[in-house]
């Protein structure tokens, strides 16, 4: 999948074992409503059937994304709860299949995120973000609650409590704030930032796919596993790793003290 495709608001690509996901509606602070959830949902997945080793999710314009599209949810004749359901209906399973892909997904703000877009920016395995960038969850200023994930990828980050006080009060926090807090993990000035996420993205992109995929796999589950089978998972999981080409180049690569070719094993 080498010619880049859109929808909706929604680009997306895959070149050079980097697959990218662009939200491109910046008139509309890249906010998703039904067209865009569908599109979301067809980017994904088209995105992950080609098998990148990484992804980038990252949006076009001042804001990242400031949410659901509160324009058309709140046009006559609509009912709001209806039109979120119809959003959330692809959306929601979009957002968890990117989650759990067994690759690094890299998620760059490249401005204000907002609502849904919370839920967006923190899905990916590394959050990187703009200096002038600002979050703020913002439901409880409207009486909503949360979506998108938004509740489990903030509480996951800075633990239920923090997550809780966040929404409650409907602050915008900043990004220095937002490092401190462990939200992003990464902040770099407006004016690097595009070469910063290429860099990022490109490292990612020569790694072992199948050592990013055990790494996930084992630090992702691991709220759900006793010490006595989590170590055994590690020792079956390092077993087959080192049945891997890729885990011979790699210690051959440490020997020689060169740059390993990783193919993806």
């Amino acid at each position: 999948m080498n010619n880049e495709r859109q929808a909706d608001g929604i680009r997306w690509s895959v070149a050079d074992s980097i697959g990218r996901i662009t939200l491109d509606r910046p008139e509309k602070a890249n906010t998703i409503g039904v067209p865009q959830g569908a599109a979301f949902a067809l980017a994904v997945d088209e995105v992950l059937a080609a098998h990148p080793r990484v992804v980038l999710l990252t949006g076009t314009g001042k804001i990242f994304c400031a949410g659901g599209d509160l324009d058309a949810m709140t046009r006559p004749g609509v009912q709001t709860d209806e039109m979120v359901g119809r959003i959330l209906d692809p959306f929601h399973p979009a957002v968890e299949r990117l989650s759990r892909a067994p690759i690094p997904v890299v998620c760059a703000l490249n401005g204000a995120v907002g609502g849904a877009g919370v839920g967006l920016a923190l899905c990916g395995d590394t959050v990187i973000t703009t200096a002038s960038m600002k979050l703020r969850t913002g439901y409880a200023a409207i009486a909503l609650s949360p979506d998108a994930g938004a509740s489990y990828f903030l509480a996951r980050r800075v633990g239920s409590e923090r997550a809780k006080q966040l929404f409650f009060y409907s602050e915008p926090i900043d990004s220095a704030r937002c490092l401190a807090l462990g939200i992003v993990d990464a902040v770099h000035a407006d004016a690097e930032f595009a070469a910063a996420t290429e860099a990022l993205v490109s490292r990612l992109a020569a790694a072992a796919t199948g050592s990013m995929a055990r790494i996930k796999q084992l630090c992702e589950g691991i709220d759900a596993r006793s010490l006595h089978d989590h170590l055994a998972l590690e020792r079956r999981l390092l077993q087959e790793a080192s049945r891997q080409p890729d885990a011979a180049e790699g210690i051959r690569a440490f020997l020689e003290k060169r740059a390993p070719r990783f193919t993806g094993s």
